[in-house]
């Protein structure tokens, strides 16, 4: 280990004095905000009650907890003494100013694509934000983990350094979204499906993941939403986290639509150009789901329908449950659509929660609920983990996929659902 160790270690790089703002053009700063918002750098280095930008924040991890770290310029604590080139370093090899290996929790597997000016912005706007003295933390990762010098085997298997190439058949704004959308927004983060060493399987990278006990669903022609989408609809989306006939955004992807309100509204378009590209045309599998989706919709309130429920004395009694707790509970919002007030919700049948192959989004949403950000406007949908038993939520679950969709039922729910309440 203390040979692997000496092989892993990188130089340092000299400390500097704390550059001044003024040092700094007012537009590259500008800039490095609008790339932060892509990139949404604050939703990992911020905690809930802390100092933007000044870390802290628990990253769950099947090799255990990583802490994000303070990049305020704090000379002490942040990066204050980091030049230029260090923090480019940083960002390009997952190397820190003193030569510490980085673990990829820091998607530098995807800031390898951003380009020399857009890692000088970047630097330009954290450097020059407020100085915050706050001590990383330690993480706290399993054996072997917990070795950094492993990471350096880690980066020779799957650390990809090609820099972004556009493509030439494709528009300008389509190859804008790609760019951001590889580089620094690094979506398949979360989109994409990892191995066992926790790399992202790069032939399927947006084949749908998972984060933060979320399902986080396919953004290729594998797309379980039950309705296409539209550049329109999508960029109001990522904006807003709302947009017509299309679930309100839930989970880590609040924190998302947050920081992408503050980006350049012509970058979060291209985003949604490359993505509506990338779902591809339509197929009829994805044309007879939208039609079901919308016939289910349109038959008037789940509560009043009448469904046959099959199988064994128990499935039967399970799904009876599932309905009496969606008629006393969910229906009074749900069954009433979407509303400018605030006394409705989109119909399930065109929520793609209950669409995806995995249950645990839709377990979130129930257990958790929705509410925005502190001080934030937004959709709100209080959470029943409280005030739902296990039990329930199973059968509440169950009953939504057959009643809201016709998609295969879901197995080992009421192991999910277990999952999520002890997280």
């Amino acid at each position: 280990m203390f040979a692997l160790t000496a092989a892993a270690a990188a130089p340092a790089v000299d400390p500097v004095t704390p550059p001044l703002r003024a040092s700094f053009e007012p537009a590259a700063i500008r800039r490095g905000a609008e790339l932060a918002a892509i990139g949404d750098c604050a939703g990992c280095h911020t905690t809930r009650d802390g100092q933007p930008y000044a870390g802290g924040m628990a990253l769950a991890t099947p090799f255990g907890t990583i802490y994000s770290t303070n990049i305020t310029p704090d000379p002490q604590t942040g990066i204050g003494t980091w030049s230029q080139a260090a923090f480019i370093r940083t960002m390009r090899e997952g190397v820190a100013r003193d030569g510490r290996q980085l673990y990829p929790a820091f998607p530098y597997d995807h800031f390898t694509k951003v380009t020399p000016p857009d890692l000088e912005a970047l630097y330009a706007y954290l450097i020059t934000r407020d100085p915050v003295r706050a001590e990383n933390r330690r993480n706290a990762l399993r054996f072997p983990f917990n070795f950094r010098a492993l990471i350096a085997v880690w980066k020779a298997l799957y650390l990809d350094t090609t820099p972004f190439r556009p493509d030439p058949a494709q528009s300008d704004q389509w190859n804008r979204g790609a760019y951001l959308v590889q580089s620094l927004g690094h979506c398949s983060s979360c989109h994409a499906p990892r191995n066992a060493l926790g790399a992202e399987d790069r032939r399927d990278r947006f084949g749908g993941g998972e984060a933060e006990g979320w399902y986080s669903p396919a953004l290729d022609g594998k797309s379980p939403s039950p309705l296409p989408w539209n550049v329109e609809q999508l960029t109001a989306y990522l904006r807003t986290g709302v947009t017509v006939d299309h679930a309100i955004a839930g989970g880590p992807m609040q924190g998302v639509v947050h920081a992408l309100s503050a980006a350049n509204e012509e970058d979060v378009r291209a985003i949604a150009v490359y993505f509506v590209s990338n779902l591809g045309a339509s197929t009829a599998e994805r044309d007879t789901r939208a039609q079901e989706s919308l016939r289910r919709a349109q038959q008037g309130p789940l509560a009043t329908q009448t469904l046959a429920f099959s199988g064994t004395t128990d499935d039967v009694a399970q799904m009876n449950l599932g309905t009496s707790i969606y008629q006393g509970t969910c229906a009074s919002c749900h069954d009433a659509g979407r509303r400018t007030s605030s006394n409705g919700a989109l119909q399930l049948p065109l929520a793609v929660a209950v669409h995806d192959p995995d249950p645990r989004s839709l377990i979130r949403i129930i257990r958790d609920g929705i509410e925005p950000a502190d001080g934030e406007p937004g959709r709100w949908m209080p959470g029943y983990g409280a005030a739902l038993t296990d039990e329930q939520i199973t059968a509440l679950v169950t009953y939504l996929r057959r009643a809201a969709t016709h998609e295969p039922p879901w197995a080992d729910v009421a192991r999910r659902v277990q999952e999520a309440r002890s997280r």
